[in-house]
Parts: structure tokens; sequence; C-alpha cells
């Protein structure tokens, strides 16, 4: 499938074709993407139909919630796994939320994803098409409002990304150098894989590094976050810094907030405290419910009293919307239903 094969290897799947057919059907992958290959008007019906499928997956289910501005999409491989991907519309800004797994082996106790275990990692083909099938429906399908294409990309949705780093890289290269979508753009969202966020630094994209935190002492973080057992706190406040010193680039600090679990005022100046210290700033959003969990979101002022206790501290702090919650799309609610 086209997809699975690297932008500058396209025209090995076109023998016997001159050399601009490829350069052809890049432009129809990357650049303008269509969801048919009939739509690939300068190609030979020939070479179309040579193409077979165009997706390394099939479109399960399409479901849509707040009014249409967001839509969450259920991908299904060759082998089975499930793959979910979220398209949400904004005035400025659509942002899609991808997936760089099937499941996840992080283990956090709040994170659908997480409770339902991990199948196996994506490759880069099937990180890029998320962006590239919601770019071909935006074309067909535009957001009333909002723009008529892809503005921003989260690694946000199934995954720990930094533990497939070789096709997280490679999926990143590929939106950056072939799609044209800013690198500034494009957010890399961890629960704290050190060697990932290390090697991220190095990179020559600008992308914004995003730390999932949820607790600002190691007691707590590791039974939230097991993987904080190996990688505690301040290593991956050293990783940060390293990180937004060597790109120019504020890194950004999430924080899912739960009732008498990490919303106390100690939890609060101990996040300010991190905030400062890395110049950051914290999303913090409340717990959105899964199957397996029996934690509870705050009430919506204690969530606000929260987050004016971390501002109070001296931190860039901001109390982020909850979108798709209804279709099971929002943030830590992924693979909570299918797959």
């Amino acid at each position: 499938m086209p997809y699975l094969t690297a932008p500058e290897a396209l025209g090995e799947l076109l023998p016997g074709e001159p050399s601009y057919r490829a350069d052809q059907l890049r432009r129809w992958l990357y650049e303008a993407p269509v969801l048919d290959p009939a739509d690939m008007t300068n190609l030979p019906a020939a070479v179309r139909e040579r193409l077979g499928g165009l997706w390394p997956f099939t479109v399960e289910e399409q479901q849509s919630a707040d009014g249409g501005r967001t839509i969450k999409w259920l991908f299904r491989a060759p082998d089975g796994v499930a793959i979910e991907a979220v398209l949400m519309g904004y005035r400025s800004r659509v942002t899609l939320c991808i997936s760089s797994q099937a499941g996840c082996a992080m283990g956090c106790t709040f994170c659908a994803t997480g409770q339902f275990g991990f199948d196996r990692h994506l490759d880069a083909g099937e990180i890029t098409a998320q962006v590239a099938y919601a770019g071909a429906h935006l074309r067909e399908h535009p957001i009333e409002g909002s723009p008529d294409r892809v503005t921003n990309v989260v690694f946000m949705g199934m995954g720990e990304p930094l533990a497939n780093y070789t096709h997280t890289r490679e999926a990143i290269r590929r939106m950056v150098e072939v799609m044209g979508i800013s690198g500034r753009s494009v957010t890399v969202s961890t629960v704290g894989f050190l060697p990932g966020m290390e090697r991220l630094a190095t990179e020559p994209w600008p992308v914004t590094l995003a730390l999932s935190l949820h607790a600002a002492d190691d007691d707590l973080r590791q039974r939230l976050v097991p993987i904080n057992r190996r990688y505690p706190i301040d290593d991956l406040i050293t990783a940060a810094a390293t990180y937004a010193e060597t790109k120019g680039r504020r890194v950004t600090l999430e924080w899912t907030l739960m009732d008498g679990v990490n919303d106390t005022p100690e939890q609060a100046r101990g996040l300010a405290a991190i905030a400062r210290e890395l110049r950051a700033h914290v999303n913090v959003i409340a717990l959105n419910p899964t199957p397996l969990s029996d934690l509870q979101r705050p009430s919506a002022r204690a969530a606000e009293a929260f987050v004016e206790r971390v501002a109070a501290a001296g931190a860039n702090v901001t109390l982020r919307d909850t979108r798709g919650r209804d279709i099971d799309a929002a943030c830590g609610q992924l693979r909570a239903r299918k797959g």
C-alpha cells in the first residue's frame, strides 16, 4: 500500500512508468490527499488500478460530536488491530490527535488505552496515513468555521510515541518535510520515556514536547504512571530542560486532574514549582471516565480552584476544554469501547 512506502521510494510501486509519475503520486498522497485513487486525475487509469487500496487500514467506524466539530475514526489494520484518531475543528486551527501504537504498554491507571494493554507498534506509514486520511476527509467535508486542512498534529492518541521512536521520527519527517506541516505545529506527548526525550532533542524539527506529569512527587506519580519507577521526576525535569534549551521551545506539562488524588493544594504548589523551573506551560484537564478505573473527575469548581492555586504560585496554566467525551474521544478515552 502506498502509505507504507517511504515518499522517496514511491517509484518502486510504478515499474515501467516515467519518473514524474512518482512525483504525481506523492502529491496525491501527501500534499493534496484524496480518499480514492480514482480522484488522482493526472494518473492513468491503469496506474490507479495497479495501486489498489490506498490506506493501510479500513475505516470501521466514524463518529461525530460537538455539533460536527469533533470526529473520531476507528481504523482497522489488516492484522485486526484497532487504530483511533480524533479530528477537532476550532476557529483558527484543525487539530488531529493521532495514535503511534495499537494499545499501550505504559499502564497508566487513568487511561483506557493503557488499561486494555499493548498490541504492537504502528509503522511510519500507518501513523502518517492517519494525517493524510483526515486531510482527504476535510477536502470533501470541511468543518464549518474551521480551516479546510489539518493545521496541527498531536501525538496524544493511543500509545507512547517515544517508545516507538524510529517510526514516530519517520512519521514526523514525512509530515514536516513532505506534507508541509510546520514542525512547530506538531506536539509529541510522552509519559516520561526518558531515552526518547533525549533523542528527540537532537532532531532537526522544532516540535513541541508535552510531558504528561500528573503528579508532583515520585510516590504519587509511580502509582499513577508506573514508568516513573524507572525514570523519576528529577530526571524528567533535567531532560525537559535540555529539550527546551536546545530547541528554544517551551515545554508543556500535562496534568489529568483526579478527584482526591492529585487535586490537593500540595500538588498544586509542587506542579507550579516544576513549571516555574522549566518555564513551562501547564495544561490541566479533568479526568474523563474509563471503564476499568474507579478514579473520578473533580467538580468544575474544584478544577477551577486547582488551576487558580497553580496560577497563584506563579505558573502559566490553562484549564483545557474537553471535546468528544460522549463518543469516547476525549483525552484518555481512546480504545474504551472497541478494539
